[in-house]
Parts: structure tokens; sequence; C-alpha cells
């Protein structure tokens, strides 16, 4: 058995789940609100505490799922969610962070909600300033600064968001927190 999958899960598999289960839910509803999620006490190399909260969270033996850290990781992921391992672009979720979000799976337009989720690590989500978000489940606007987005990353979102109802969310994961981004979002730089 490889060294990963040694690893615990979350503390408290069931309660655990449920919350990060709940943070994301929460932040896919308000968009750009950053959310703390529980996380597994340890970790194998390549994988942030949120983004593998968020995959033992919305993950199971039927998610394909794109990681691009080492095979610790990958043997990790799989022993707790029984996730198989797919190409990026028949990925649901994605953790890969050289991932385009015009490579991933934005859904047809009969079924939009099959679009992938690329769960981005970053260096810091804060909120208060930095880009202006506006859209589904934003009154006005919200501002949240992130920092450590790919370059580019803007200028994919708006190609992105021009595909809506098809597209690709996103979920920006920082240490233990998470803020969305689902497809619908118009991000300007800030």
């Amino acid at each position: 058995m490889s060294g990963g999958t040694a690893l615990a899960g979350f503390a408290d598999p069931v309660l655990d789940s449920q919350a990060a289960f709940r943070a994301v839910l929460e932040a896919m509803s308000r968009p750009g609100r950053i959310q703390r999620l529980p996380v597994p006490p340890e970790l194998p190399p390549g994988i942030g505490p949120a983004a593998a909260a968020v995959l033992l969270a919305l993950a199971d033996a039927d998610t394909p799922i794109r990681l691009a850290a080492g095979a610790d990781a990958q043997a990790w992921i799989r022993f707790h969610t029984g996730a198989r391992a797919a190409a990026a672009p028949d990925a649901a979720f994605v953790l890969d962070p050289v991932a385009g979000l015009l490579d991933l799976d934005p859904g047809t337009e009969e079924e939009p909600e099959r679009g992938a989720t690329l769960i981005l690590e970053v260096e810091s989500l804060a909120e208060g300033s930095g880009w202006r978000l506006s859209g589904p489940g934003i009154q006005t606007t919200h501002r949240l600064a992130v920092a450590g987005a790919p370059d580019g990353f803007l200028a994919e979102w708006a190609a992105n968001r021009a595909r809506f109802p098809r597209g690709v969310d996103v979920i920006l994961c920082a240490g233990d927190r998470v803020a969305a981004l689902p497809r619908g979002v118009m991000i300007e730089g800030g």
C-alpha cells in the first residue's frame, strides 16, 4: 500500500464531511464569500488542506477526477473516496494547476450541470478588496482578493462565462478556506 493511503481522512468522517459539504454549498450559493472547512489532520504531499476536504466531501466511487498531485495523494483520495482517475477533459473535479478552464468539460446545453469543477489552490483569499464580483448570488457586488491565481485566469474566466449556461465552476482553496466562482459570475480585475 502506498504511504498516502495510510494517512487518515477527516478526524470525524461523518460530521467533518457534512460540515465540509455545507461549507462548499454555502460558498457556491454566495460567490466570493470565504468559508472555512474542517480539514484532515494529515495529508499526503501534493494536496492542500481545503482541496483535500473538498474532494473528501464531494467525490465518491462514481466521480472521475483529475489530480495532478503525486502518487501518494492520488492513492489517498482513491482510498478515502473511491474516486477514479480521469483525464482532465473527462473529469468532474480537476485539481491540476495547469488545467485551463476552456480545456475542461463545460457540460451541454441540455445538461449544463455536468460541467466540471476546477479546484484551484491559491496562496491566499481575502474579502474586501481585489476582484469585483457580480451576478447570481451577489446582491450588488462583492470584492475578493486572490493571491496566486494563474496568469491569464481573468481572460479565461471571461471566455468560460461566455458559454453560460454551460461552463466550468471554480472552487478557490487556500489553507482551510474556500471561495467559489460559479460559472455565471462576472469578474472585473481590481
